[in-house]
């Protein structure tokens, strides 16, 4: 298995198929923007293949110093309870060095139409080996926990990454909430 930079035609297809299909809306960022800061050095675009160049996922991130935000990560529905999230989560990891990673995920401790499977993702990256950070923030309307590796991120980072790829005007989507025991 290898992860391969998704750029031409038909990678960045098969790419954006799996996106729309894998990510709610309301979490999907227009996908014609990531091609063009990847062109900017700015976003990654990989695509998970197998050894014979089968397209098994994708993964997405953004750049910004030591900071990688795991934007997207998924596996095709028919590779899915193989190992490979498993797998391909430590060929980030190499891909990444030293750098810090961050990933957004879905609150775990609010009412969803989803709760088991929010907890078995969260439960995944832990034994991955990430840490939960002890902020949330609301990000364009939809509470998130934070979970990092290679050390801890404040928000005041985490928001400068997002205003550097995206612009300062997305300061008024990400707004940092109260620590859960306070709530």
């Amino acid at each position: 298995m290898q992860l391969v930079r998704a750029q031409t035609r038909k990678q960045l297809r098969d790419v954006r198929r799996l996106y729309r299909t894998a990510f709610p809306r309301k979490e999907r960022k227009p996908f014609s923007m990531i091609p063009r800061k990847q062109k900017a050095g700015e976003m990654e675009i990989f695509r998970i293949e197998d050894d014979a160049g089968s397209f098994l996922g994708l993964v997405v991130t953004s750049l910004y110093r030591d900071l990688v935000l795991l934007n997207y990560f998924a596996v095709s529905p028919n590779a899915r309870g193989k190992g490979i999230g498993s797998e391909v989560l430590h060929m980030i990891e190499a891909h990444l060095g030293s750098r810090r990673l961050i990933l957004e995920i879905e609150r775990t401790d609010l009412p969803a139409e989803n709760p088991e499977q929010r907890k078995r993702r969260k439960a995944f990256y832990l034994r991955a080996g990430m840490q939960a950070e002890p902020w949330r923030v609301r990000l364009f309307g939809v509470e998130m926990e934070l979970l990092t590796k290679n050390g801890s991120v404040t928000f005041e980072e985490y928001l400068a990454l997002y205003t550097h790829i995206f612009s300062a005007r997305v300061k008024r989507f990400i707004r940092l909430l109260p620590p859960v025991d306070s709530v």
